[in-house]
């Protein structure tokens, strides 16, 4: 049983939009609280790449590929974190993972990953 659940993922055509959620188990509510919330991603072949952060001030941070077409946000009275993403390119395509770190405990935890599939 995930302390992180993914979902939202699927099958797209290009220029399409999803919606990913990632929510906490009560079990580590408290470290979603403190923690910075990423969304990874890994595509077949490559490494797991950092997508985007929110911060527990709502600071967000994004890689240069998806800046201006993803968007992420945290509700934390849902414990969960989103992620927008329109006009979605084949080269989205790849497992999407969220992940919870909090440094100041030496803690990082992963969700199951979601697939995100863009046809062209």
């Amino acid at each position: 049983q995930g302390q992180l659940v993914e979902s939202g993922g699927g099958l797209v055509q290009a220029g399409g939009s999803l919606r990913l959620s990632c929510a906490a188990s009560e079990r580590i509510e408290r470290i979603f609280r403190i923690a910075v919330m990423n969304w990874y991603r890994q595509a077949p072949g490559k490494q797991r790449e950092l997508v985007a952060g929110v911060t527990t001030n709502n600071s967000t941070n994004y890689a240069d590929s998806v800046k201006g077409r993803f968007t992420i946000s945290r509700d934390s009275a849902k414990n969960t974190v989103y992620l927008q993403m329109n006009s979605l390119k084949p080269e989205d395509t790849a497992i999407y993972y969220c992940a919870a770190r909090a440094p100041s405990l030496g803690l990082t935890f992963w969700g199951q990953g979601t697939q995100v599939t863009v046809s062209s």
